[in-house]
């Protein structure tokens, strides 16, 4: 990877945005509640009314994507639907239906007579966001931005150029319609902006990076901005002996083929020695009719598989119609091999077992781990966040789907009536440290 120094210094078009991008941020941190969730409705209203520039914008954009022979995943990613459009506006206004994350108290007490301490929740600042593709994540991003009171600085892929300054246009334009300052709401469009944008340590306060293992692990190596993402998507699936086979098999098509694009998709799929036979005898059937790609270790090469597995599979995320299966000895087995190998993004586990689903929801550290249920879950909108800014996968908070709470901070408010230290040191005055 490149060394820090390497990433080039934002010139001064980019130092200029960048500090609008600041100054707007200040305002919105300091708006109501109401001016914000008035904002977001504008935001969807423009979006509604440029809808047909938007979509025409995406289709060109996939022409010559798909002309340069970008990859499926990335394909997938970038097409945006009327329906996938109508969603993303509906998400902007759900999201002004949330609580409002800032200005909550978190503490309050009182520290000794007349001196009270308070804890409340504030906006990071400035958000600098990139990603691939995906520019739906546009619209759940700049909605999440505004609504914690922050700005954002927006970097999407080269193949999503247009259809990302239509959106962003139509987003400015409600919030400059609000009464907000539209500067709130940045995108840079050059690869150099993006690079450069790693060395605005004075202007942004937080790098959310959405993309491709290569791509987040280089912002990480690249930055000195603090850095919230995750690189790999591996998430894993494991059938126990005690599963129910129906169940097993509804649940592991649906976390590989729903939508596997995904990074909470399934890549491999861990199956009970004591079941994979009868198991297998309908999963390979039912994946190969979906057209999924079946990879397996040995003994599953045995049992029907076509394709033997290396150990690259075992860590590779493919985000494609493509599954790698194991067969483990026991749930211990299943354990080591997630522990070895996962993301720690999402795993989950098929078992009828409760005391055995617990041990291992217990014991795997993932940001999400799940029962009898499809890995797809793992998303801010599905939990009712809204949308999500991104999926964290490290153990400090905020970890998995990102929504409002992950975008703020907290501040200590001390308020007194002339109150000095030395008064408690000489045993004048004593701390009460009482909770209000």
């Amino acid at each position: 990877m490149n060394n820090i120094f390497e990433v080039p210094q934002p010139g001064d078009d980019l130092v200029e945005k960048a500090d609008q991008v600041r100054l707007a941020s200040i305002k919105i941190s300091q708006t109501e509640n109401k001016n914000r969730i008035k904002a977001l409705n504008f935001m969807a209203d423009y979006l509604e009314i440029n809808a047909k520039e938007i979509l025409e914008a995406n289709l060109e954009d996939y022409a010559i994507a798909e002309k340069k022979g970008i990859s499926k995943a990335l394909l997938s990613r970038l097409k945006l639907s009327k329906e996938k459009l109508n969603s993303g506006i509906e998400g902007v206004r759900k999201v002004g239906e949330l609580a409002d994350p800032v200005n909550q108290v978190q503490i309050k007490k009182e520290l000794s007579e007349g001196l009270i301490l308070e804890r409340k929740t504030v906006p990071i600042g400035v958000l600098g966001v990139i990603f691939e593709s995906r520019p739906d994540a546009v619209m759940q991003i700049s909605a999440l931005a505004i609504r914690s009171g922050n700005g954002v600085i927006l970097k999407g892929g080269s193949e999503a150029n247009l259809t990302n300054t239509a959106i962003v246009k139509a987003l400015q334009e409600g919030l400059n319609a609000s009464g907000l300052d539209k500067n709130a709401i940045c995108l840079l469009t050059s690869r150099k902006d993006s690079m450069s944008m790693l060395n605005l340590e004075k202007y942004i306060n937080l790098i959310i990076p959405r993309g491709s293992n290569e791509l987040v692990k280089f912002i990480q190596e690249n930055t000195r901005i603090p850095v919230l993402g995750h690189a790999d998507g591996i998430c894993h699936l494991f059938i126990d002996i005690d599963a129910n086979l129906d169940m097993a098999l509804s649940v592991a098509l649906d976390s590989k083929i729903q939508y596997p694009a995904a990074c909470n998709a399934i890549e491999t799929l861990l199956v009970h020695q004591d079941i994979a036979k009868t198991f297998l005898e309908k999963a390979i059937p039912l994946f190969n009719s979906n057209d999924v790609k079946l990879i397996g270790d040995k003994r599953s090469v045995d049992l029907g598989l076509k394709y033997e597995a290396s150990l690259e599979d075992w860590r590779t995320e493919y985000l494609d119609l493509i599954l790698s299966i194991k067969i483990v000895d026991d749930l211990e087995e299943a354990i080591t091999h997630i522990q070895k190998y996962s993301s720690k993004h999402t795993d989950g586990i098929i078992t009828e077992n409760i005391s055995t689903a617990n041990e291992f929801m217990n014991v795997i550290d993932s940001a999400g781990v799940f029962h009898n249920c499809s890995t797809r879950f793992a998303d801010g909108f599905r939990y009712g966040f809204g949308a999500e800014v991104g999926i964290s996968t490290q153990t400090l908070p905020p970890r998995g789907p990102v929504g409002l709470e992950g975008l703020v901070t907290y501040k200590y408010f001390l308020k007194g009536h002339g109150n000095i230290v030395d008064d408690f040191s000489s045993g004048k005055v004593l701390f009460t440290h009482k909770d209000l």
